[in-house]
């Protein structure tokens, strides 16, 4: 299914003709608006529409765009998708590579108080500190967010709010797809959990984008019970794809406590980060010592 040609249709589908003036009455089959309909509010003829979703017609002008995006009610994340999909036709995209400057390292051994880490667009955990394997139960080099979230039923558990968690992961993959079209990687991982997954596979097929930078993240860790945290992701200007994520929690919270203890518990177990903490037994148990996913 061509990209442009999907995103177009799922975004129609949703569209309320209510709200766009179209009256409607219990005649009407159509979920969202028709195809022509869309054409007559864009101002473009219906044959060159339909082409757009059929995936025939030519590159269309930034202006088409824009107007199809106030058509069907984009937001700024979902318009900038749509002009990327558009730009994907004349033009191929670099995959980011995987590497890790030693300056970020040393950056996420000073965030002492608070799980860090370093993910690429493909959600694969590429450095964390300390605090975060504690929360996650494990070495984090290695470590796909993705299948940990979808194909980990025995993880589960540790998202408070895990279909929430489950909208945001493929929202993100959806957009990371139309930034880097050319990844077979990241294709293969699509494949992946949507074999894998059934919930994966039905918000796929929505074809919905998500630009998460900042939000709160629940975790009901087995050791320290709910700890509800704020993430902020910073983008890394000088390594596309990946970004830094920080779970704080607000001073003088149960949270901020349990952050604490949680730390408290590492410092009693293997010091080492390469150390992978077993959750039932809270004791440490040896691995390959790897801060950094090659």
């Amino acid at each position: 299914m061509d990209d442009l040609a999907g995103f177009l249709r799922t975004r129609r589908a949703r569209v309320d003709p209510a709200t766009a003036g179209i009256p409607t009455d219990s005649r009407r089959r159509v979920e969202g608006l028709r195809r022509e309909e869309v054409a007559h509010l864009s101002g473009v003829s219906v044959d060159y529409y339909v082409r757009l979703e059929q995936g025939r017609a030519t590159q269309p002008s930034e202006q088409v765009l824009d107007t199809l995006a106030r058509v069907l009610g984009l937001d700024e994340t979902e318009r900038r998708h749509l002009h990327r999909l558009a730009r994907q036709r004349r033009r191929r995209t670099s995959t980011p590579g995987g590497r890790v400057r030693p300056e970020l390292l040393r950056v996420l051994d000073l965030v002492s108080g608070a799980p860090a880490l370093i993910m690429n667009h493909r959600l694969d955990v590429l450095a964390g500190n300390r605090l975060a394997e504690l929360l996650l139960g494990r070495a984090l080099p290695g470590l796909n967010t993705a299948r940990h979230l979808f194909l980990d039923e025995a993880e589960r558990g540790l998202y408070a709010d895990w279909e929430g968690c489950t909208l945001d992961v493929v929202g993100h993959l959806r957009l990371a797809a139309g930034k880097y079209p050319d990844d077979p990687r990241l294709a293969s991982l699509v494949g992946e959990l949507s074999m894998g997954s059934e919930r994966f596979r039905r918000l796929w097929a929505r074809a919905d984008v998500r630009a998460r930078t900042h939000g709160r993240k629940a975790y009901r860790h087995p050791l320290v019970g709910l700890l509800e945290l704020h993430q902020e992701n910073f983008a890394l200007p000088d390594a596309p794809g990946m970004e830094l994520l920080v779970l704080s929690a607000a001073p003088g919270s149960a949270a901020e406590d349990g952050l604490r203890l949680l730390a408290g518990l590492g410092a009693g177990l293997d010091a080492d980060l390469g150390a992978d903490l077993d959750v039932e037994s809270g004791t440490a148990l040896p691995t390959v010592d790897a801060r950094v996913a090659e």
